[in-house]
């Protein structure tokens, strides 16, 4: 079992700001996951390059690690399978009707300051509470 260590949290916070920044400079555009990843499903020539890279990139990163001697959580998956894929649909909605994800609005647009991401990002961590609260205290589905 991994436990939670301070540094790897520093530097995982480090990289992923360092990318987000990177990624703006080059290109102008907000490290938004969902937008990234639902733009490859009708991509443009000019953008295909740099969304294809970035998600090779989400892939690739933890795989890199491992491989580099770095030590993974095993992750257990316990809901049924239809109700993985029906919080994916929920989740894509949400991304769509709040424009944007918590990479999105979470990282990128709090630190421009942006009052819209504010709300957005505090709706994200209120629904996950309650998501929470509810799957394990009313319906008593076990973490």
């Amino acid at each position: 079992m991994v436990s939670f260590t301070p540094l790897s949290a520093l530097i995982g916070g480090i990289l992923i700001g360092l990318s987000a920044t990177l990624l703006l400079w080059t290109t102008g555009r907000i490290a938004g996951i969902s937008g990234i990843v639902g733009s490859l499903l009708r991509p443009t020539a000019a953008e295909l390059p740099w969304r294809a890279a970035f998600v090779v990139g989400l892939i690739a990163a933890p795989l890199l690690f491992r491989a580099a001697g770095g030590a993974t959580l095993a992750i257990a998956v316990t809901p049924s399978l239809g109700l993985a894929v029906l919080g994916g649909l929920l989740v894509g909605y949400g991304t769509q009707l709040g424009s944007g994800c918590t990479s999105g609005h979470g990282v990128c647009g709090l630190a421009r300051l942006s009052p819209r991401s504010l709300a957005a990002t505090v709706t994200f961590l209120l629904a996950a509470l309650v998501t929470v609260f509810v799957a394990r205290h009313v319906l008593g589905v076990a973490p």
